[in-house]
Order: C-alpha cells, then sequence, then structure tokens
C-alpha cells in the first residue's frame, strides 16, 4: 500500500500522536482512540494505504474496509454500550480515508444531531481511563 509521508496517518507523526492513541490493526485499518472523549468510546479507524476516497478502493478491499469498520463499531459498542453510534468520513482538510466511530448517548452531548467534531470545552481523560476503555474496546475485536 502506498503511503504520503506528509499525512499524519502515513507517517504516524506526533500530530497524530497527539490527537489520538493506537488501540489495534485490523484486516486493511488501524483503530484509534480519540484523545478528546465528549463522546465516550469515540474513535478513528483509518485506512493503511493512502487514498483520499472510498470509491478510490476496488470492490474487495472497500469490502474489507467496510468489515473493519463494522468490526471497530461492534467493539466500541459492546465497550461503551451507546444507544447510537454515529459514522462520519469527511477527510476536507486531512485527505486520507478515514472513518469516525462515535457512540452516542440519550443523555450525552448533541444526541439527536450529528456530533460535532470539535467539542468546546474537550474533554480528555487520565491515562488509566484511556486505559481502561482501550482494554474494553481490545477485548471485543
Amino acid at each position: 500500500m502506498e503511503k504520503d509521508m506528509n499525512c499524519m496517518y502515513c507517517s504516524e507523526n506526533e500530530k497524530l500522536d497527539s490527537l489520538m492513541i493506537y488501540i489495534a490493526d485490523l484486516g486493511v485499518s488501524k483503530l484509534y482512540l480519540f484523545k478528546e472523549q465528549t463522546y465516550y468510546g469515540r474513535c478513528v479507524l483509518a485506512y493503511k494505504g493512502h487514498v483520499k476516497e472510498l470509491y478510490e478502493l476496488s470492490d474487495d478491499e472497500s469490502a474489507k474496509f467496510t468489515k473493519d469498520i463494522c468490526t471497530a463499531a461492534k467493539a466500541i459498542a459492546k465497550a461503551v454500550n451507546p444507544e447510537k453510534m454515529n459514522y462520519g468520513m469527511y477527510s476536507d482538510k486531512l485527505p486520507h480515508l478515514h472513518c469516525h466511530l462515535v457512540p452516542k448517548q440519550v443523555d450525552g452531548y448533541s444526541f439527536g444531531g450529528t456530533f460535532d467534531m470539535n467539542v468546546e470545552p474537550p474533554k480528555y481523560l487520565s491515562d488509566s481511563e484511556y486505559a481502561e476503555i482501550i482494554s474494553k474496546i481490545k477485548e471485543n475485536l
């Protein structure tokens, strides 16, 4: 799979580390826990190769990526028991195929609407809280 070393997902650089915590490799993607946790359990699934659009994948690769999305979403759902999982694939300013997996709770932030990418004020967890949610997700992968 081709890489673009100017891309944070391909280079796995300090910008990626400042925003996310690596959880696991799946079939054709990597799963990360988003550090900002207003939506408890929010993750990002990034395709391992550098493509901008879902339609750039072959039928086989898009099926594998979709399978990874489902695998990750199920694991997150088992870990945090959301009322609904939101999925977001934008990439306007970060042209690399990735999907936000955002668990939503009835009494949680913005339930009933689309999830906000940048919540103010942001909610961060302690190291032990990050470790706990990552462990729960990994147990269900």
